[in-house]
């Protein structure tokens, strides 16, 4: 009997530790993952000057997952900028794009998509068909021409790390981006399109009767953020770029290599609060977020009702100097642009404002509530950033360009 239950004690305790090996080994793919293991890396900088605030693995080579989108949506700007595509131009939908792996919006071979379609879909759902059909359309059918496209921009944005090859972030052994990369292209994105940047904001996308939610929980869980964009595959752990705006103060963080979205999500909030604090500007309390986001105006292609885009904005301050920054063919672009205005100014009202030109429904973009000299900075910084902007005077109501 004593040499049964010996044996009996020696098989527990194998079995225990058979098992708790087994665990461990289950446990080495996320264990990759998580903060300060080797896939993890992140970066907080100051938004205008690029200045680092804190910073870990920068320059280490890191798969972007999704977060190539950015690069993509820099090169749909740059093209909408240029005017070399517009917001309506349709984009066909192939039938390589079509069978793009989830997350996708579910297209169609042989249907199309708005330009500002895709757009909302990469924002919000981050649609891998919707940005390779965008990405074939700018280089003129050819995803990998766009690809390498993408990697020359890149470089000449002094990207000097970062390797792209599709459109969408699906996973590929040689494409590699760094914190740092990453960085750089959201401040890039904010000071290259503040006509466009408010797009990342949209807090949901009505697209063929679906309503998407944006999949960056921190447009609603962290006050003050506006953007950027999050990514996950097995390779790269959970990725995130966000920009956010306190007390005049911007910042721009990376965080690369998280185990669940939540460690993510939540380590991205600890190293903003501690890089405003270094920047001297409170966080005790949680205020509410510092930008006007105006509800989703677009649905199944069409730009909202008119009644729907005046009745999200608010009406403008009595006797207070504004800004106009453009007129677009869409509220939601019209939007995006008065919600970049009021970054750079740090404050005032938000306005779409509907005009018949050609015998067509058009948005002009206006900020209101502002000093005289908050009105002239304002339009000052635009002007430097080519875009167009109008001083709007509460006296007289004339316009002076800048």
């Amino acid at each position: 009997m004593g040499a049964l239950h010996g044996m009996q004690l020696r098989f527990a305790r194998n079995l225990v530790f058979g098992l708790a090996a087994l665990a461990l080994l289950i446990a080495v793919p996320n264990a990759n993952a998580q903060v300060g293991s080797a896939r993890y890396a992140s970066l907080i900088v100051e938004a205008r000057t690029g200045g680092i605030i804190s910073s870990v693995n920068v320059d280490e080579l890191r798969h972007p997952a999704s977060l190539t989108k950015m690069m993509t949506l820099y090169m749909t700007f740059e093209a909408l900028r240029d005017r070399r595509i517009t917001l309506h131009q349709l984009v066909p939908i192939s039938a390589t794009a079509a069978a793009m792996s989830p997350t996708k919006l579910g297209l169609a071979p042989g249907t199309r998509l708005t330009v500002e379609q895709a757009i909302l879909g990469l924002v919000t759902k981050s649609a891998n068909d919707a940005a390779a059909a965008l990405g074939e359309m700018l280089a003129g059918g050819d995803e990998d021409r766009f690809a390498q496209m993408m990697t020359l921009r890149a470089r000449a944005l002094g990207m000097t790390r970062s390797t792209f090859k599709n459109a969408s972030g699906l996973p590929d052994p040689d494409q590699w981006t760094t914190a740092r990369d990453m960085a750089l292209l959201g401040r890039r994105l904010l000071a290259d399109f503040p006509a466009f940047y408010g797009y990342f904001s949209t807090p949901t996308f009505v697209f063929h009767g679906r309503t998407i939610r944006n999949h960056d929980r921190l447009l609603e869980t962290y006050p003050g953020t506006d953007g950027f964009k999050t990514g996950y595959t097995r390779d790269s752990g959970f990725n995130l770029v966000t920009s956010a705006s306190r007390g005049g103060v911007r910042l721009v963080g990376v965080v690369l290599g998280g185990a669940s979205g939540w460690e993510r999500d939540r380590h991205m909030m600890s190293l903003l609060d501690q890089g405003f604090e270094k920047m001297d500007v409170p966080i005790a309390r949680r205020e509410a977020p510092s930008i006007v986001r105006l509800p989703s105006l677009i649905g199944s292609a069409q730009a909202a009702p008119l009644t729907r885009a005046r009745a999200t904005a608010p009406a403008p301050r009595a006797l207070s100097f504004g800004v106009q920054v453009g007129t677009y063919p869409t509220a939601q672009a019209a939007a995006a642009a008065a919600r970049a205005a009021q970054r750079i100014a740090d404050g005032g009202d938000v306005r779409v404002e509907t005009v018949r030109v050609h015998g067509k429904t058009n948005w002009r973009a206006q900020l209101f509530g502002l000093s005289a000299a908050e009105a002239q900075s304002t339009c000052g910084t635009l002007a430097r950033r080519k875009t167009p902007c109008m001083v709007l005077r509460p006296e007289t109501r004339q316009y002076a360009s800048r």
